[in-house]
């Protein structure tokens, strides 16, 4: 873990950011998604207050995280959605942490009171991680959309700041 970093993602980064949200995509257990978007399609969906990279020494983007707002009604403002990925080759290097709490501190320093994720229950480490960094389960939507052909289930978490009161 000492040798990752973390950086504001920037446009310099897009190629990658969107090769390891598609080695994501491609494990079948990270989103409904088939195909990461286009750069402008991915600048466009997330904030970008709340965009980092995980970097090796050489600077190479390991994994991303990145939010998006939950609605456009000014009453939800402080609540976002966020996606984390790590490329396959770091999985299991600490970097997804290091991403989650560089975005809790970004979050919490901007008045965001609510993080909330959407994880298959397949996706036992993505569980696990958000688990270990304070989130907490709301519940489980049962067969809320069909991947692949089949239905699947997404478990909701959310992550309650307790700086912005």
């Amino acid at each position: 873990m000492a040798d990752i970093t973390v950086r504001p993602m920037t446009a310099d980064d897009a190629e990658r950011v969107l090769a390891v949200y598609q080695a994501g995509l491609d494990s079948g257990d990270a989103s409904f998604e088939t195909n990461a978007p286009t750069w402008t399609a991915f600048d466009a969906g997330r904030l970008p207050g709340h965009r980092f990279v995980a970097v090796d020494p050489g600077d190479h983007v390991i994994g991303w995280i990145a939010v998006s707002p939950t609605s456009t009604r000014a009453v939800y403002a402080g609540v976002v959605e966020h996606s984390v990925y790590i490329d396959p080759v770091a999985r299991g290097t600490g970097a997804g942490r290091i991403l989650l709490d560089a975005l809790i501190a970004s979050a919490d320093s901007a008045g965001i009171w609510t993080i909330q994720a959407g994880i298959f229950p397949e996706n036992t480490a993505s569980l696990a991680l958000h688990q270990g960094a304070g989130f907490r389960t709301i519940g489980t939507r049962e067969r809320v959309g069909r991947h692949h052909g089949r239905w699947r289930d997404v478990v909701l978490l959310e992550r309650r700041s307790p700086v912005v009161t």
